[in-house]
């Protein structure tokens, strides 16, 4: 496509954190650990803007990968805030699956179900897609496990419910592409090799962590 350049969406969620508070807290010294680490993973990509969430935890995160970066701006955007981007009916889903499915959301509240799925469009709209003009992008957003998923399940052309089925680990990183005339693709996709053994899969059970 004309006028348009390659993007590239660096994706991580937030290092292990806390719950304390009614927006859940800061982050844990292994939550610390971990964003510095993928800070320093990412400190030789030529990213110019990290995007984060408002809630401490990704602020927190964003904060401590900015610092590893060179001169990147860090700033807050709803967009990337921790909410459910889509509630999908019983008939879109797997029938073996659906039950647990729709249990697992059944705690959101009505408000969640309410703006999440606006926040989900004007994330799609803001952070996918080719770019204007001839230069590419390289761009990193600080978020949480759902937003995470629904990007990726985006960025696939999967069905919608399908975000429900991945999994985003602390500080793990994930890189969508896309570039003009060729199909959007998944580089990387929850990956944790920056990390050590013991700050992988926090606050997973033992049959997640791989």
């Amino acid at each position: 496509m004309p006028g348009t350049a390659t993007r590239y969406l660096y994706l991580a969620r937030h290092g292990e954190a806390t719950s304390d508070g009614p927006d859940g807290g800061g982050l844990t010294a292994a939550g610390r650990r971990q964003a510095v680490l993928l800070g320093r993973r990412l400190a030789d990509r030529p990213i110019t803007a990290v995007h984060h969430g408002p809630l401490p935890r990704a602020a927190q995160t964003a904060r401590l990968i900015g610092e590893q970066l060179r001169g990147a701006a860090v700033s807050a955007c709803e967009e990337a805030d921790d909410y459910v981007p889509c509630l999908p009916a019983a008939d879109e889903l797997p029938t073996d699956s659906a039950e647990f499915l729709l249990r697992f959301l059944s705690g959101a509240s009505a408000e969640e179900l309410a703006r999440g799925p606006e926040l989900a469009r004007r994330a799609v709209e803001r952070f996918t897609g080719p770019v204007p003009g001839g230069e590419e992008r390289h761009e990193l957003v600080v978020t949480h496990a759902f937003l995470v998923g629904w990007l990726v399940r985006h960025t696939l052309d999967a069905p919608r419910w399908r975000w429900l089925s991945l999994n985003a680990a602390n500080a793990a990183l994930t890189v969508l592409r896309f570039t003009p005339g060729r199909p959007s693709s998944v580089l990387l996709l929850n990956d944790q090799g920056h990390l050590p053994e013991d700050l992988r899969w926090t606050g997973f059970p033992p049959e997640l962590r791989i």
